[in-house]
């Protein structure tokens, strides 16, 4: 018969405790979808305020790490939770005016766009370099 211990040990350990649809549901407060807001995984987030005593520690350390603008998706790695459920607690500190988002910027229209010509004879000029 084997010892406890070894039973344990042979479990998989890829499926993390914190990782458990109980605690991802506990984060959210139940949430699947952030509400309506914008945010892409390379909006920039920044704090625009200092976390405040009894805040949920999710969004303490959302506050903290976005002292410099973060990227949505470097937020979810830090803190090891998925994209999705980083949305909805930066929607809720969104919602507060505790941190500010700033999108990407917009692809360029057409007209907005260099002159052909030009980006040839750019390209004719660093081929004779």
């Amino acid at each position: 018969m084997t010892a406890p211990t070894e039973a344990v040990s042979a479990v998989d350990d890829t499926v993390k405790p914190e990782d458990t649809p109980d605690r991802l549901y506990t984060i959210t407060g139940g949430r699947s979808r952030a509400p309506d807001c914008a945010l892409d995984l390379v909006t920039l987030i920044v704090s625009e305020t200092e976390p405040m005593p009894g805040m949920q520690s999710e969004h303490e350390r959302i506050l903290w790490l976005c002292q410099s603008p973060t990227a949505v998706v470097e937020i979810a790695a830090e803190l090891d939770l998925p994209v999705s459920v980083v949305k909805i607690l930066l929607a809720d500190l969104l919602d507060a005016g505790q941190v500010e988002a700033r999108h990407p910027s917009a692809p360029r229209a057409v007209d907005q766009l260099p002159d052909p010509a030009f980006l040839e004879k750019v390209l004719v000029g660093l081929r004779n370099l």
